[in-house]
C-alpha cells in the first residue's frame, strides 16, 4: 500500500494524525528535520524542511496522499519572517509538490482562527472574515496560507481544509498554548483569568477529522473540526473538578491583561525570552472564538466526545511528563 505523508508527525496534532493512519492500516511516511522525535509510532522518516522544496518532493513520491499538518505555531516571535516562510511559502512547497507527484488527495490543517466570528452569535465556514481581523503574524500567515491553498483548489488541486478549534489531549509535547492552560493550572501558575471562550475538542477526534475530510470532503471546502463551546472559567472549573484543586475564582478586567500583554511583549523584544503573556494572545482572547462543527457532521460524519474528555486526558499526560 502506498503511504501517506504527514507533515509535522513530531508534533501534538500531526503525532495523533499519525497514529490514527496506523491503526487504519495505512503507512506513514512523516517529514521532519533531523533532530526530530516521533515516540511510539513506527512510521518511515524522511528528513526535510518546509521552506526547502528539494526535500519536500523528495519526501512526496510514491504518496498516495498527504496531510499537512505542519505550521510554525507561536503567539510571539522575534523574526516573524520566519513564521511567513513556513507557514506561507512552505504550504505553498507542499502543493506544488503534490501536484507534481499527482497525489490524489491532500488535507491541510488550518485553523479556527481564519474562521470568521459574529459579534453576537456561533462562527461556520461560510462567515466573512478579512486578513485585516487577523491578529498577529501566525494567524495573518495561516490566513495567507489557507487563500493560498484555495487558489490551488480552484486550478484543480485536490486539496480539502480542516479548521480545528483547540485541541487537548495527550501526547502534547511542547505544549500547545491551549495545552499550556492545562499545564498551568497543575503547576499552580494561573491565579486568575479572563473572560474569553474557546472551542475544546480532544485531539484525537480532530486526528480522525482528518482522515474523514479525506476520504469525504469535497476539494476546495473548508471544515471545522470542533466540538464544544467553553468559556475559559468553565475550563479552570472542570480542570478544578477533575484534579481535585482548588478553582481558580479570581477574574480580572480585559485591561488589565491588555496592559500586562504589552509590558511582558515589549520585555520579550528586548531579551529574547517568550513572554509569558504574548500581546497577540491577549488581541485573541478579546473574542469568544465559539464556532459550530455542523458542516463536518453532516458532509464528513464527524462525531467529536465531550470536551471533558479532552481535558481529561490533557491532566492524565501533564501529570505524568
Amino acid at each position: 500500500m502506498k503511504p501517506a505523508l504527514v507533515t509535522g508527525a513530531s508534533g501534538f496534532l500531526g503525532w495523533h494524525v499519525a497514529r490514527t493512519l496506523l491503526e487504519k492500516g495505512i503507512p506513514v511516511r512523516a517529514l521532519v528535520r533531523e533532530t526530530s522525535k516521533i515516540p511510539e509510532l513506527d512510521v518511515e522518516r524522511c528528513h526535510g524542511d518546509l521552506r526547502d522544496a528539494t526535500s519536500i518532493r523528495r519526501a512526496m513520491q510514491g504518496c498516495r496522499t498527504v496531510y499537512h499538518v505542519a505550521a510554525d505555531y507561536r503567539l510571539w516571535s522575534r523574526k516573524p519572517e520566519e513564521m511567513y516562510a513556513s507557514n506561507v511559502e512552505g504550504t505553498k512547497n507542499i502543493m506544488d509538490a503534490a501536484r507534481a507527484a499527482g497525489v490524489g488527495r491532500i488535507v491541510y490543517t488550518s485553523t479556527v482562527g481564519c474562521i470568521g466570528i459574529p459579534s453576537t452569535g456561533i462562527g461556520d465556514e461560510t462567515q466573512p472574515v478579512t486578513l485585516a481581523e487577523m491578529s498577529g503574524d501566525y494567524k495573518r500567515s495561516k490566513f495567507l496560507a489557507e487563500r493560498a491553498v484555495l487558489d490551488y483548489a480552484a486550478k484543480g488541486l485536490p486539496v480539502v481544509i480542516v479548521n480545528p478549534t483547540a485541541p487537548m489531549g495527550d501526547h502534547d509535547f511542547k505544549p500547545t498554548p491551549t495545552g499550556q492552560i492545562v499545564k498551568d493550572f497543575l503547576n499552580d501558575a494561573m491565579p486568575a483569568f479572563i473572560d474569553t471562550g474557546l472551542n475544546v475538542v480532544n485531539v484525537r477526534d480532530v486526528a480522525l477529522g482528518h482522515l474523514l475530510a479525506c476520504e469525504h470532503g469535497r476539494t476546495g471546502e473548508r471544515y471545522i473540526l470542533g466540538a464544544e463551546d467553553m468559556t475559559l472559567q468553565q475550563i479552570l472549573l472542570d480542570l478544578a473538578s477533575i484534579t481535585g484543586k482548588k478553582p481558580v475564582t479570581t477574574k480580572v478586567p480585559y485591561f488589565v491583561a491588555y496592559l500586562a500583554g504589552l509590558v511582558t511583549t515589549g520585555m520579550a523584544q528586548l531579551t529574547g525570552i517568550p513572554p509569558k503573556a504574548p500581546m497577540e494572545a491577549v488581541r485573541m482572547a478579546k473574542k469568544k472564538v465559539w464556532v459550530t462543527h455542523a458542516k463536518a457532521t453532516k458532509e464528513l460524519g464527524y462525531a467529536p466526545g465531550p470536551a471533558l474528555g479532552a481535558l481529561e486526558d490533557a491532566v492524565r499526560w501533564f501529570s505524568k511528563s
